[in-house]
């Protein structure tokens, strides 16, 4: 088989797929409507119950809830009729996943689903399976082709689920005005959630250089050197009225001046880029680009603080 017959199947997978999506788009109502008010205005969790490919998209769209401000628990159909019941609790939704609603597990398990919780959502392609019709809303998700050339292997059908599943979880998002710092709180190990919630503060660089302005250029050579950012930060006082690079001191020495009695503040570059140590880091990577800079001085309440580094930033995956 050639590349271009390889092509075509993808495409002619991906055709299939969109045009029962566009189906399932179609087929949104009422019900899906119910299933989200119940959901939101439940006192417990929503649990998702699911066996074979239903179960592995049961664990995305329970991971897509939780982070997403909607408590979810996944109970696989299997164990459930081993024990695995108990943490169905009364105040708790579930909501069912299984494309035929007829599979054995599944069968056996519904009565008991509907009756240890406050309502039953089954999430199916068959409405005269066991699972609709123990169903307080059914959540249609029929397919009218698999795109599998055998048509046999769920692809459509878990694609639609899947897309339902994500459905479900923007509505009860909007709902529940959850934003992106809530989002955030929940990722806070991501880079999402560091570009969302991580101050300044956090990225700091231990090394804090610091020289007056009366210091002799020696001084500052030996500052600048004596730390990895290329930087020394000029006060008086702690009260920042300057900064001098490498770069400075580069450019000082190539005039061929004297430097004997040159000082700090007279090489230095007066009024620096400042950030507060409280602000958010992606602010400090702002400030850093937008000046085509590395070090950003970082203060409190006005005063020198520190140093933040863009190569920090970068690795801490700030953007």
């Amino acid at each position: 088989m050639d590349r271009t017959n390889i092509i075509s199947i993808a495409k002619s997978t991906l055709e299939i797929e969109i045009s029962e999506l566009e189906k399932l788009k179609n087929r949104i109502d009422d019900q899906f409507a119910h299933a989200v008010e119940i959901i939101h205005s439940a006192k417990g969790k929503l649990i998702v119950v699911g066996i074979g490919k239903s179960a592995h998209v049961g664990n995305k769209i329970v991971a897509t809830l939780n982070s997403t401000g909607t408590p979810s628990q996944f109970l696989h159909a299997s164990e459930a009729i081993h024990g695995d019941l108990g943490v169905i609790q009364k105040q708790d939704v579930v909501l069912c996943i299984s494309n035929s609603g007829n599979s054995p597990e599944i069968a056996n398990l519904v009565p008991y689903l509907k009756d240890y919780s406050s309502a039953l959502i089954g999430m199916t392609g068959n409405k005269s399976s066991k699972l609709a019709e123990f169903s307080q809303i059914i959540l249609d998700t029929h397919v009218d082709v698999e795109a599998c050339p055998n048509k046999l292997a769920p692809t459509s059908s878990t694609t639609i689920q899947m897309a339902l599943g994500d459905a479900l979880a923007v509505s009860l998002m909007e709902l529940n005005d959850f934003k992106a710092n809530d989002f955030a709180k929940f990722h806070p190990g991501g880079s999402l959630g560091k570009n969302l919630t991580s101050r300044v503060e956090q990225f700091l660089s231990s090394q804090k250089p610091q020289v007056s302005g009366d210091a002799l250029i020696r001084d500052v050579i030996i500052s600048i050197s004596a730390s990895s950012h290329g930087i020394t930060v000029v006060t008086n006082e702690d009260q920042i009225i300057g900064v001098i690079t490498d770069g400075d001191l580069r450019r000082m020495l190539m005039k061929g001046e004297d430097i004997s009695k040159v000082l700090a503040k007279d090489i230095m570059s007066a009024n620096p880029r400042t950030i507060e140590k409280d602000a958010l880091a992606k602010e400090a990577m702002k400030i850093l680009k937008n000046n085509n800079i590395g070090q950003l001085v970082v203060t409190e309440n006005g005063k020198y603080f520190g140093i933040i580094d863009l190569h920090k930033l970068l690795d801490e995956g700030i953007n």
